[in-house]
């Protein structure tokens, strides 16, 4: 008997392409309890460091080491900032930071890749190894009639940065102006031109409960947050208790 034979016309399967996935950037992070009282976990991988704002640190593992550096010198002690930032390094393996800031608030992350952005004092939470941390002096003029510090806080370089808020947080997008009251603003990026003026005219300055604002101008970001310290002081004001004698 002849033998039949059939040709295999299978085809070998062709080869899955290979996709190459982005790699992540900075450090893992978890973020709860927003955007009333934020709180935020940091992984830190073996051997890696994170600055955070003195006493702000809540939680750690046992391999995180603590070393506490003096930052921005004269600048920093006449700000609200502390002059000290703790430095938390995960030695020989891998651990984990819990930053709880001190205000009632939002907090925020943004990656910065070779970037500025400046900040309100006391808005600062913690930020990688690349980043720079130092107090700028936004002029007489500026921070006097500002009713708010006479420096901001310059965060540079590459990496994570953390930073909280009174309140929630809103992201803004700059394409030209904007007007924000001096007291609502908590950071906004390099680039952006500000000048601070006042709203109306003198009566207004006095009696309309507005003050200043911050006109800034360019192309940016800006992020402000929907409560002002100075408001929830005039608030509260009227329910201190009275000592009648």
């Amino acid at each position: 008997m002849s033998e039949l034979t059939m040709e295999d016309n299978t085809q070998a399967p062709e080869p899955a392409l290979s996709v190459s996935q982005p790699e992540p950037k900075g450090y893992a992070f978890e973020m709860v309890g927003k955007p009333d009282y934020g709180f935020v976990t940091v992984q830190l991988p073996a051997d890696n460091m994170l600055k955070v704002e003195a006493s702000a640190m809540a939680t750690m593992d046992t391999n995180m080491k603590m070393k506490t550096k003096m930052r921005g010198g004269l600048s920093r002690l006449l700000t609200s900032e502390s002059i000290f930032i703790n430095e938390f390094t995960a030695e020989g393996v891998d651990g984990e930071v819990g930053i709880a800031p001190g205000t009632p608030g939002d907090l925020c992350h943004q990656y910065l890749n070779d970037d500025t952005i400046y900040l309100q004092n006391g808005a600062f939470v913690a930020c990688g190894p690349d980043i720079e941390i130092e107090s700028k002096w936004q002029g007489l003029v500026k921070g006097f009639f500002s009713g708010e510090s006479l420096f901001l806080i310059r965060a540079k370089g590459t990496g994570d940065l953390f930073f909280n808020s009174y309140g929630a947080v809103i992201e803004i997008d700059v394409e030209e102006d904007y007007v924000v009251d001096t007291g609502n603003i908590v950071a906004f990026t390099e680039g952006l031109e500000y000048k601070v003026t006042k709203v109306g005219g003198y009566k207004s300055l006095f009696f309309s409960g507005e003050g200043f604002v911050c006109r800034f101008s360019g192309k940016g970001k800006v992020w402000i947050q929907t409560r002002g310290a100075s408001a929830f002081v005039g608030w509260a004001h009227w329910f201190r208790p009275v000592n009648k004698k």
